[in-house]
């Protein structure tokens, strides 16, 4: 496995690709997400769909107005975790700027198997795997791009893609605490 390198070493990635950026989430919650400040809007009930656009939001319409796929499939708990809630109502914005979304029990991602880590899959040739603590801190990660990694990588989002739901369909299958 290469060194482990900080996220941030990475970031040129989400700008410099040239066709999908596509991304597994398997976690059942994430640190970042819970020290942002949209997490305690969304505490207090607030809809953090239809905020303002951030960063991602800006940065992900810029790519897909010069013809760019972003893609993701999240791995979802039955009933959901507060973290799977917060990015379920939090994604509808994200799917607004462009990007596409999608959804799977987890259990039915375990029928697949499925990898149980997170990783970016950036034009079927360069996988950024993270390492993330039992905390889920973002700890780094590992840039691949050996043809075992990226083919299974590839194995990975299209089984997984085949799978999901788009968010908004997906949302009709939670429970009403969303």
């Amino acid at each position: 496995m290469p060194d482990l390198i900080p996220f941030d070493e990475i970031t040129h990635l989400f700008t410099d690709f040239e066709h999908t950026a596509w991304r597994l989430e398997t976690r059942r919650g994430y640190a970042s997400d819970r020290q942002s400040p949209k997490w305690g809007r969304w505490k207090n009930g607030e809809d953090i769909a239809c905020e303002p656009s951030d960063s991602w939001r800006i940065g992900v319409s810029k790519q897909v107005a010069q013809g760019k796929r972003y893609e993701r499939v999240r791995l979802v708990d039955n009933p959901p975790t507060e973290g799977q809630r917060f990015l379920l109502a939090s994604g509808l914005g994200n799917v607004a700027a462009g990007e596409d979304i999608r959804n799977m029990w987890r259990a039915d991602a375990v029928r697949l198997g499925l990898p149980d880590h997170d990783f970016w899959l950036f034009d079927s040739r360069t996988v950024v795997r993270f390492v993330i603590d039992a905390d889920n801190v973002t700890l780094g990660v590992h840039v691949l791009e050996d043809p075992p990694s990226v083919v299974h990588a590839c194995q990975v989002r299209d089984l997984a893609w085949h799978h999901a739901v788009p968010t908004r369909e997906f949302q009709a299958q939670v429970p009403s605490e969303l």
